[in-house]
C-alpha cells in the first residue's frame, strides 16, 4: 500500500534546505511512500535542483504550491485567523480531504497545534489532544512514550486520564507491548507524594483494571525502562523534555572538551572513540525527533523546529509507522470499548 504524507517544506528552522534532503532520502529507502512537499513552489524546485532532482521525476513526490509561511514566533491566533493559505494550514486540509494519509512538520508549535485541532477535530471521547514522543531507556532495546509534552498547560483529571488511554494505545500499536505499564510522573513514588491532579489521576487509574497501571515514577525513572508510558501535564512534560535534551547535549559537549584537553586525553579518545560514538547517538535526541500529536481524526507529527535532514527524515518514518497501524482509529476504538465498560 502507498502512503502519501504532507510535508510541510516551509516550517521550522532551516525550511526546504533540510525539508527536501530528508524527503529525498526516505523517498529512496521507502518504495511505498509519496511524499508531497507543500509550500512555495519556486523555493523548493529550486532545492530540488540542487540535488539534482525533478519533482517529475517520480510519480511519488510533488509539489502542491502555498503562498504564505507561519513564522517560528507568529502568535497562534493570527496564524489561524490570517494564514489560510499558508504552508502548514495547505498541508493539514490535504489530510482533511484524504489526499494525504498524516502530515510532517517542523514549524512553529503552537500554530501546528491550533490549527490541527481546528482543521482535523479531536476523536469522539477524547477533550483535548496531546503530545506524545518516543525516548530511550537503559535497555537499548526498549523505549518509553511520555505525553504530554507541551499541547495543554493546564489539564484536568480527565484530560490525564484520557493521555493514558491514547499512550497505551500508541505502545501497544506502534511499539508492540501488549498491556504497556503505564505510570503518572510525579515527585516521588510513595501514595501521599505529588499534587491533587496528580493523586486524583493515580486513583482513576488504579481503578481501571482494562490500563495496565503500575504506579508513580519519578522523573530520574524514565528512562529505567520500567515502564512503557509516562503519563503528565504539558507544562510538566515540556520542562522535563527539554531538561534531558539539555543534560543529552551537555554530556556529549563535555566529552569532547575532556577529550581534547590534551595528547593524553586525545590518545584516549582515539582509543574510546567507537564507545563514545555510540554512547553519543544513543542519548542523540535527534534520533528520536517526531512526537505525535495525537487524539485527532488524523495523523500529525511535530518535527523539532531545529532539526536537519536525518532527524527530519525520522519525523517522516514516526508517520509512516503510526498511518500503517492505523493510530488515530484504534484510539477511537480504545476511547469506544472503555466507555462502553464502565
Amino acid at each position: 500500500m502507498l502512503i502519501t504524507i504532507a510535508l510541510d517544506a516551509m516550517g521550522g528552522d532551516h525550511g526546504p534546505s533540510e525539508i527536501v534532503p530528508a524527503a529525498l532520502y526516505m523517498l529512496k529507502r521507502q518504495e511505498n511512500l509519496a511524499l508531497i512537499l507543500v509550500g512555495d513552489q519556486a523555493t523548493i524546485e529550486r532545492e530540488l535542483k540542487e540535488h539534482g532532482q525533478t519533482a517529475t521525476q517520480t510519480d511519488r513526490l510533488s509539489i502542491h504550491h502555498a503562498s504564505e509561511v507561519i513564522a517560528m514566533d507568529e502568535p497562534p491566533a493570527s496564524a489561524l485567523r490570517n494564514k489560510k493559505d499558508a504552508s502548514m494550514r495547505v498541508a493539514i486540509n490535504l489530510v482533511k480531504e484524504g489526499r494525504a494519509a498524516a502530515w510532517v512538520s517542523a514549524g512553529n508549535t503552537g500554530a501546528l497545534m491550533a490549527i490541527a485541532r481546528f482543521v482535523l477535530k479531536t476523536l469522539e471521547g477524547i477533550d483535548r489532544p496531546a503530545i506524545i514522543g518516543l525516548l530511550p531507556t537503559v535497555d537499548s532495546q526498549a523505549r518509553v512514550r511520555m505525553l504530554d509534552l507541551g499541547a495543554n498547560v493546564d489539564s484536568t483529571v480527565d484530560h490525564l486520564f484520557q493521555f493514558a488511554v491514547m499512550g497505551g494505545v500508541v505502545s501497544e500499536a506502534v511499539d508492540g507491548i501488549s498491556r504497556p505499564k503505564i505510570a503518572v510522573l510525579s515527585n516521588g513514588k510513595e501514595e501521599i507524594k505529588g499534587n491533587e491532579l496528580v493523586k486524583e489521576v493515580a486513583k482513576r487509574l488504579a481503578a481501571t483494571p482494562q490500563l495496565h497501571y503500575v504506579g508513580y515514577v519519578e522523573a530520574d525513572e524514565i528512562f529505567s525502562g520500567q515502564v512503557d508510558v509516562v503519563i503528565c501535564d504539558g507544562f510538566v512534560g515540556n520542562v522535563a523534555l527539554k531538561a534531558c535534551e539539555g543534560v543529552a547535549k551537555f554530556i556529549a559537549s563535555s566529552m569532547k572538551q575532556e577529550f581534547q584537553r590534551n595528547l593524553l586525553t586525545k590518545l584516549a579518545g582515539a582509543v574510546a572513540y567507537p564507545v563514545l560514538r555510540s554512547l553519543v547517538r544513543r542519548i542523540d535526541p535527534a534520533r528520536y525527533n517526531g512526537a505525535t500529536l495525537i487524539g485527532l481524526q488524523g495523523i500529525v507529527v511535530k518535527s523539532h523546529g531545529s532539526a536537519k535532514a536525518m532527524s527530519f527524515a525520522n519525523a517522516i518514518h514516526e508517520a509512516m509507522v503510526e498511518v500503517r497501524k492505523e493510530v488515530p482509529q484504534r484510539i477511537c476504538k480504545q476511547v469506544a470499548q472503555f466507555f462502553q465498560t464502565r
